[in-house]
């Protein structure tokens, strides 16, 4: 077994077990992008965790960059304007989608939710759809 494979197993089952761990102490599902929205937006005695949650992701990024940096891709050449651009178009989407793939793909999908279903095929098919056209727009 490859150990970027491997890797992915291991953040995958992480990933996993702190949504049921979120769900049995919370009671919560863990969509990162509701996390965050109510982490600026609403102040109903809940922001300390969500600031956390938040803090923990930068923080735990930040640490496997700096022991294993092979771990990160870096990319270059990116209009710095277009990635604000794309991600305030991503916080829309989840907005209008009530959440992000982590609530959705992660949370929704293993609760058998069918809106969580539909909206991780639509996820992954607009992906898929941008990729082709990015693609071939850069030749790449």
């Amino acid at each position: 077994m490859s150990q970027g494979l491997v890797y992915g197993l291991i953040g995958g089952m992480i990933i996993g077990i702190s949504m049921v761990l979120m769900m049995q102490i919370l009671g919560r599902i863990g969509g990162v992008s509701g996390i965050l929205k109510n982490a600026v937006l609403v102040n109903d005695g809940n922001k300390a965790w969500r600031i956390l949650f938040i803090i923990g992701i930068i923080v735990g990024a930040a640490i496997v960059g700096y022991f294993k940096p092979e771990l990160v891709i870096q990319r270059e050449g990116f209009s710095k304007i277009l990635l604000v651009i794309s991600g305030l178009f991503v916080g829309i989407g989840t907005s209008m989608a009530n959440g992000c793939t982590s609530g959705h793909g992660v949370c929704g999908m293993a609760r058998f939710s069918r809106r969580s279903i539909v909206a991780t095929v639509t996820f992954i098919g607009t992906a898929m759809i941008v990729v082709l056209i990015q693609s071939k727009v850069a030749g790449s």
